[in-house]
Formats: structure tokens, C-alpha cells, sequence
């Protein structure tokens, strides 16, 4: 059973992390790298670009909520890969690891579930993943582009953990329980976290154009909506296709 998890979550993790790095080629990175020269206050003038955001910008939940806030001038001096293969590099390792610590999760969860999983049904757990880890906190912090306002990183990090727990336990009370208590408990836990609400910033705005921001809070959901399908779909079928036989 561990060899049949961790053989479809490594194989999962590995084609989904190197897929959803060309599909950001397309999507989030040119939006990134637009916004980066707006970030400094000054359009193309590098020497007022913060260094931390130029980066690795993926569609796991920390990072797609990066640290906005507390620039200092000696972030200056902090090392970040270069643009182009460097960069491009560094952001697919980033994305394998993502992908396969989330493939872990969710093969553990086809373990625990007991039923049968295949492609189909495991686009279905992807979803849900999307649900839980990316869309339901983005609805009180939703991703953000080098430059923007943001308020305190410890806040925000843990009123995150607490939407995807408390998202995650709603579903399960809703899909995996039976009987009315258990479905309005459910939504109760899922809107729980959005009734007490997300840290905010002490003011909004920023450098970079709110067209922009706009633009790349669609793209990284879209990008996000594609990675857990992708992995769900991949975890899904590795792991049929690695059933001991009867």
C-alpha cells in the first residue's frame, strides 16, 4: 500500500509540476514580470524594484498569497533567481515539489476514502482540492502581484490555514456525512472563516495598476484550476492502474 502511494504521488507530482510550468509560461509569469517594473514606484527603473518578488511566483497556496508587505531596503540585497532559465528553472523545482506534496495528500485521501478512484473520479478530489486550498482563500485574500498592498505575513498565514481547515472539514461534512446536522454544519464551517474575515492592509492600492492585479488574481485561478485537475486526474489514474491485482 505505501509503495503503491508514494509510486502514484511521486509520478502524479512530477508531470503535473512540470505541466503547470509551461501553462504559467503563458499565464502568471508575463503578468509577473509586468508588474514587477510598476513594483518600485518608477516604471524601468531597476534600482527601485524589490528583489524578493522576481522569484518564484507558483500556484501553491503560500505563494500565490506572497509576502507584499514589510519591504525594506535591505531586501535590496537578498539573492533571486535571474530571469530566464534560471528563473524558469528554479520556479519548475518549486512547482515539482508542490505538485508532489499535494499528490501525496490526496493519494492518502484515495487510501483513507476506500472507494474506487480513477481519472474521472479523481478530477473530482481535484477540484476539490481547488476548492479548499486555492479558491476558498482567495475570497478573503486573494492573490497578489509584486507591489501590492498587503497587510501583516503572520496574519495572513494563519487566517489561511484556518480557511483551508475549516473549508476542508465542511466538505467533508457535507459529502462524507449523512442527515441534515451534518450539512448545515458543513456550511457553517466553510463560511465560518469568511464571516470572521481576512486580514486587511491599513490601505489599498499600490504601484502597479489595478487592471493588472485584476488580471492576474483570473490567471492564477485559472492556473490553479488546471494544476489540481491535472494532478487529480493524473493521481487518479496511476493509482487505478497500480491496483494490486485480484
Amino acid at each position: 500500500m505505501f509503495r503503491r502511494i508514494f509510486a502514484t504521488a511521486l509520478i502524479a507530482g512530477l508531470l503535473s509540476g512540470f505541466g503547470i510550468s509551461v501553462v504559467q509560461e503563458f499565464t502568471t509569469t508575463p503578468i509577473i514580470i509586468h508588474a514587477e517594473k510598476f513594483e518600485g514606484g518608477k516604471v524601468g527603473d531597476p534600482q527601485k524594484q524589490s528583489l524578493p518578488h522576481r522569484g518564484l511566483k507558483l500556484i501553491s497556496p503560500a505563494l500565490a498569497h506572497g509576502d507584499n508587505s514589510k519591504k525594506t531596503h535591505s531586501d535590496e540585497g537578498a539573492w533571486a533567481p535571474d530571469d530566464g532559465i534560471e528563473r524558469t528553472l528554479f520556479t519548475t523545482i518549486a512547482n515539482v515539489l508542490t505538485g508532489t506534496g499535494f499528490a501525496l495528500i490526496m493519494v492518502a485521501c484515495f487510501a483513507i476514502a476506500g472507494s474506487p478512484i480513477n481519472g474521472r473520479t479523481g478530477v473530482l478530489w481535484g477540484l476539490a482540492g481547488f476548492g479548499i486550498i486555492s479558491l476558498a482563500p482567495a475570497l478573503g485574500l486573494p492573490p497578489e502581484v509584486p507591489g501590492a498592498m498587503a497587510a501583516e505575513l503572520s496574519g495572513r498565514q494563519t487566517w489561511w490555514f484556518f480557511c483551508v481547515a475549516a473549508t476542508a472539514a465542511g466538505l467533508w461534512c457535507m459529502i462524507f456525512r449523512k442527515g441534515v446536522p451534518w450539512a448545515l454544519a458543513g456550511i457553517i464551517l466553510v463560511a465560518l472563516p469568511h464571516l470572521i474575515g481576512a486580514p486587511q492592509p491599513e490601505r489599498v492600492g499600490g504601484p502597479v495598476p489595478p487592471e493588472i492585479a485584476a488580471h492576474f488574481v483570473a490567471a492564477s485561478l485559472f492556473t490553479a484550476a488546471v494544476f489540481w485537475c491535472l494532478t487529480g486526474w493524473l493521481a487518479g489514474t496511476f493509482w487505478a492502474r497500480f491496483a494490486p491485482e485480484e
